[in-house]
């Protein structure tokens, strides 16, 4: 066993031991190489890492955390906002049939897009994430990588009667991870518990 794949089940291991249980959120971690999307040393630590341009790739915890919350199915459409390395999308697209990812940052954009080359139902889009992606709304599920004041309208509009979207929320030094469900009209909101993210910006 090489070093990155004995670090990829200790990682695992770590996230049964913080109360992770979808399997297939953990086959998905296990799946997929972390040190393919950050370059420096101990991938699979239990930390955000920076990734240039003022990002960070999200620590494991946080990645599988999100993943766990929004229920996905294998017939998911997933829309990313905040792709960064393209970590995420690429353990999302274990789970789901279609991911859309958006970077507003067009070098951190053509990264993920070339780490993610080979999976073809990933598309990374280069433009703003509180826009979301229209063009293949609605969707089943909405994770949001970055924090905002509040959940984009627009991201609202896109998501799927019975769609689920989970986003961090509130000002830098206190958000809480929140899980929105739409039920029709109605939408209702779980807080998931505290957390850090870089602030989601518009333009």
């Amino acid at each position: 066993m090489s070093g990155a794949d004995h670090g990829r089940r200790l990682m695992v291991e770590q996230l049964r031991a913080r109360k992770i249980r979808d399997e297939r959120v953990l086959d998905a971690m296990a799946a997929v190489r972390r040190e393919d999307f950050f370059e420096g040393a101990d991938p699979y630590a239990d930390a955000a890492r920076a990734i240039g341009e003022g990002q960070t790739i999200s620590q494991p915890y946080v990645v599988a955390l999100m993943l766990e919350a929004l229920s996905l199915r294998p017939s998911d459409r997933l829309l990313e906002v905040g792709a960064g390395s393209g970590y995420a999308a690429a353990v999302a697209s274990e789970l789901v049939a279609r991911v859309d990812a958006i970077e507003r940052i067009g070098t951190l954009a053509d990264r993920a897009r070339k780490r993610l080359e080979g999976r073809r139902h990933v598309h990374v889009h280069h433009t703003d994430g509180s826009e979301g992606w229209p063009q293949a709304a609605p969707y089943d599920a909405i994770l949001v990588s970055a924090a905002g004041a509040r959940v984009p309208p627009a991201l609202l509009e896109q998501l799927a009667d019975g769609g689920r979207l989970v986003m961090p929320v509130g000002p830098a030094a206190v958000q809480q991870l929140t899980l929105v469900t739409r039920d029709g009209d109605k939408l209702r909101e779980q807080g998931l518990g505290g957390v850090r993210f870089v602030p989601l910006i518009s333009g």
